[in-house]
Parts: C-alpha cells; sequence; structure tokens
C-alpha cells in the first residue's frame, strides 16, 4: 500500500535548481535512508512533502488519514513549555477526544431521545479510541520513554529553551516516538545525541514497524536501520535496493558504466562528424553523408554530470606553543550548578584528545571554561605560552544575512575576492553556494563555511565541538584525513568513533568526573 505519492516535483531557489521532475513513492513499511551531499536538498525535500514548502511544479499526495511525524534539524522549541508538556503534546488528539467526550456527557441530560442515540454511540467510539491508545497510562509512558532516551536525569519540569542542542533533540524524538505515527521523517537524528542513545535509537528503528524516511552521515548507523536507499544528486532522485554500502557499489558501477557509454558515443559522434564534413559535398557521396547527419540529429546524447567539488582541508599550523597547552586545578564548571567534581587535568603540545561522554554532563562547558568564554565555579584553568586557538563552536545562533564571501571577507580583510573564492571553492562549496547568503545554505554548507575560516587561519590548538555535524561523507572524510596531518594539538568532541578514532591518541570520559546522574 502505498502511503505517499510524489509526482514531477520540481523546485528551485533562485537561478539555483533543487529538483526537477522527481517521482517518488513510499509504501507502507519500507524503512528508507535519503543520501546525497550536502546542499542536494534533503531538507527541502522534507519540508515540501510536510507543506512547510510550496514546490514550483508538481503533485505530493498523503493517503487518507496518514499521521506523519517529522523530526527536524531546525525545530524550534516554545519558551515557557516543559520538558513533560511537549512529550504530553503527543497526544493531543487524545486529550481532544477527552474533551468532545466530557462536552458529550455534559449534554446527555436535556439531549431528546433520538440525540441521546447518536450522542451514545460517539461516546462509546471515543471511549474505545481512548482505551485502545493507552490514553489513561500516559503519564507511565511518556515516563518510560524519558528515561529510555536520558530526560529523567534532566527533570522532566525543566524549560525546553533551557536545553543543550541535544538535550532538544532528545525531547522531539521521545515526542515523536509516543506519537507512534504511520511514518516518520528524521532529519539527522543522531547529531548531538551520545553513542548510548544513538544505540537505542538504533534498536528502535531496527524493530519499527511503520515507514520511515532517514537522513543520515552517520554511514554504520544507516546501515543498520535502512533497506532501501534513495540518492539525490543533480537534481535527480533514484532508488536503490538493500543498504548504504550496498547502494555504494551498484551506484559506482552504473557511474563506470555511463562514462564508459558516453566515451563511446563520444568517439562515433566524432566519427559520423567528420565523415559528414569530408562527404557532404560530392555527388557520389551525398546521400551517405545526409544518412549519417540524420543519424547524428536524432541521436539522445548521453550528459555527464559535472564534478561536485570535493572539499579539501589543510590546516596552517603556526608558531610552536609552550610544553602544556592548558592545566586546571580543582576545576569546577557549571553555570548556576556545578556539572563536574573539582577536575585537575592538563594537555601537553601535540596532545590529540576526545572528549566523550553522554549529552548534558559538560563536554562543551569544559571547552568554553577552558577558552575563558564562561567563568568556572571554582579552581583555576591556566593556559599555556604562544597559543593560537581555532575554536569550532557546534551551535551558532542567528540568521545570518550576509553572503558566504563577504563572511570570510570579513575575517581575512586582506585577501583578494579570488582568494576568497578559492578558500571556500576548496573547502567544497560550489560558484552558487558562494554567492548565497550563509542562511539559505544547508546545516553542512554552514559548516564548511565556519570550517573555512579555521582552516585559514595559523593555529596550533583546535577546539572542535561535534565538527562533524551535518557533514556529507565526502566533507567528513577530508576533515578526517586533514586532523590526522595536523601537527598541532586537538581537543575534540565527538559522537562517532569511526570519525575520532584514528584521529586521537587519548579519550577522555567526562562521565568519569561529572556531577550528573547517568
Amino acid at each position: 500500500m502505498s502511503i505517499l505519492n510524489v509526482e514531477h516535483l520540481t523546485h528551485g531557489f533562485g537561478d539555483r535548481a533543487i529538483f526537477n521532475d522527481v517521482s517518488f513513492r513510499l509504501l507502507k513499511g519500507e524503512h528508507i535512508g535519503l543520501v546525497g551531499a550536502n546542499g542536494e536538498g534533503k531538507s527541502t525535500f522534507f519540508n515540501i512533502v510536510t507543506g512547510k514548502l510550496m514546490p514550483d511544479e508538481g503533485k505530493i499526495e498523503w493517503a487518507k488519514n496518514v499521521r506523519v511525524g517529522y523530526l527536524d534539524q531546525h525545530s524550534v522549541l516554545s519558551q515557557g513549555m516543559s520538558i513533560r508538556d511537549v512529550l504530553k503534546s503527543a497526544f493531543s488528539y487524545l486529550f481532544e477526544m477527552e474533551e468532545r467526550m466530557n462536552g458529550i456527557c455534559d449534554s446527555l441530560g436535556t439531549a431528546s431521545p433520538e440525540e441521546m442515540d447518536t450522542l451514545m454511540e460517539e461516546l462509546g467510539t471515543i471511549q474505545d479510541t481512548l482505551t485502545m491508545h493507552d490514553f489513561y497510562v500516559i503519564d507511565a509512558k511518556v515516563e518510560e520513554v524519558a528515561r529510555a532516551l536520558g530526560l529523567l536525569d534532566i527533570g522532566l519540569e525543566r524549560d525546553v529553551t533551557d536545553l543543550s542542542g541535544g538535550q532538544r533533540t532528545k525531547v522531539l524524538l521521545g515526542k515523536l516516538l509516543l506519537e507512534k505515527p504511520d511514518i516518520l521523517l528524521l532529519d539527522e537524528p543522531t547529531n548531538y545525541l551520545d553513542e548510548e542513545h544513538i544505540e537505542w535509537l538504533k534498536r528502535y528503528l531496527q524493530d519499527y514497524e511503520n515507514a520511515f524516511i532517514l537522513i543520515s552521515h552517520d554511514i554504520p548507523f544507516l546501515n543498520s536501520v535502512i533497506n532501501l536507499v534513495y540518492h539525490m544528486e543533480n537534481q535527480e532522485l533514484n532508488r536503490y535496493v538493500g543498504d548504504y554500502d550496498h547502494f555504494q557499489e551498484v551506484y559506482e558501477v552504473k557511474k563506470a558504466q555511463l562514462e564508459a557509454a558516453y566515451r563511446r558515443q563520444q568517439q562515433e559522434i566524432s566519427e559520423l562528424k567528420d565523415f559528414v564534413a569530408r562527404n557532404k559535398a560530392r555527388v557520389s557521396t551525398r546521400n551517405m553523408a545526409m544518412s549519417r547527419q540524420k543519424k547524428l540529429d536524432k541521436m539522445d546524447v548521453i550528459e555527464l554530470a559535472a564534478e561536485k567539488p570535493k572539499p579539501e582541508f589543510h590546516f596552517k599550523y603556526g608558531r610552536t606553543p609552550g610544553k602544556y597547552i592548558f592545566e586546571t586545578k580543582d576545576l569546577v564548571i557549571g553555570y548556576n550548578e556545578p556539572l563536574s567534581r573539582p577536575v585537575t587535568l592538563s594537555m601537553e603540545r601535540g596532545n590529540k584528545i576526545a572528549l566523550v561522554g553522554a549529552n548534558g554532563i559538560g563536554k562543551t562547558t569544559l571547552l568554553k571554561s577552558i577558552l575563558g568564554l564562561i567563568p568556572s565555579l571554582k579552581g583555576s584553568c591556566e593556559l599555556g605560552e604562544n597559543l593560537q586557538i581555532g575554536y569550532f563552536e557546534q551551535e551558532v545562533k542567528g540568521d545570518n544575512k550576509t553572503t558566504c564571501i563577504d563572511e570570510i571577507w570579513a575575517e581575512f580583510p586582506s585577501y583578494t575576492q579570488y582568494e576568497v573564492r578559492s578558500a571556500l571553492a576548496k573547502c567544497g562549496l560550489t560558484t552558487k553556494h558562494i554567492e548565497s547568503q550563509v542562511r539559505v545554505l544547508s546545516g553542512g554548507e554552514q559548516a564548511k563555511v565556519r570550517l573555512c575560516k579555521l582552516v585559514n587561519k595559523e593555529t596550533n590548538i583546535l577546539l572542535l565541538d561535534e565538527p562533524t555535524n551535518h557533514l556529507d561523507v565526502d566533507a567528513k572524510e577530508a576533515l578526517k584525513q586533514a586532523l590526522i596531518e595536523y601537527k598541532g594539538s586537538i581537543l575534540l568532541i565527538c559522537h562517532e568513533p569511526e570519525f575520532y578514532r584514528d584521529v586521537v591518541s587519548q579519550v577522555w570520559d567526562c562521565s568519569k568526573w561529572t556531577t550528573k546522574v547517568l
């Protein structure tokens, strides 16, 4: 049974085409991975099928009474709502039914015998629906999912606007799972989730009876939960059966076959054109020349898509710092309340260290405390000598209306326009991206702009807070290689062992000194 039909979808932003005559059909129970490079339009596709964006052309048709759950990487939660409020809002349609039921009960006293029969029938239907959907044990279900995602430790009465990016993602994910929709649309759900909860989500999706479409650049995660791949590239959407690894194999074979067919056709075109040019003037061979010209005119010419720029990251190493990068003594980090017990740490020149542990235990707070961006609650942190710090922040708030060119120029005013464009292109951005405002770019493209600033500065210590979030496969691989080759020191927060394992020489488990109950 078809849940969603998309026919002849065409859409673009200004002169930048995203989709061209795309058709798509989702069947009940399919587990789909929607893959493609940053900026190919994966999040835009979700926005179109959920009605947030109107397409330029095409038809979007959902089956009747289908309930859709959408985890959006840019979702906003309202101030004043607690975690419990958001989770319970998953059952809003049941609360509306309860309200209707109470209204029916109030009107029974004044109803005529005919009205009474109709109202009693409706009342029975509502009561059956509420019972079937476990309406009377909602609080228990909310606590069960909250416990599985580690939300009980944060406190269910906490205002959602006070939460970190990872905590907000967990709340939205928890709400979706409680809704149990007919189809889940998940846009990078593992961003900001720690390893433990990624494992939990993996098990959940493996057992999920209904359909889902998943956008993710976490390949091991994708491989473990999907059975179909839809690949978005060059304004097209192509279907492949199997997991991501199988898609890669088939895609490379198809690409090689197309390139071989293109070369053969170009050779044939060249020979036909040459024959026509040499023989069209001669009476004896004119008919043969015309015949070949007709063949040329009717030929369906194969076109190869322009190669996407592959990102290259080469961090510039500055002067040599002192022996110690930083040393802490009985450092207690936090905001209003301590997030850690007193911690004494030191990092030496050349160390490459990953900070790991569950969300909300203070990894980002530790980085900011070391940098002096937030004051520590107790103790001290002393930075070493001759440091040239490069900091990649996990979340950058604000609606950035400057273009990518202006963004880099503001950081490096001595650069020529050619140097600015070249720097952005090396990070994997096309001319259209480079000339666009930063706010209209995808999460991955925005991350590449921020990385562009970092690679063009001279540094000897990199502090990177979840730099792989939103980056596509090629960009992640290029960044990993650049960090391996980097001669300076690295302090890295990352939830992907496949990424940091080959980069770092030490792993610090922040759960060992956190005050949070895990």
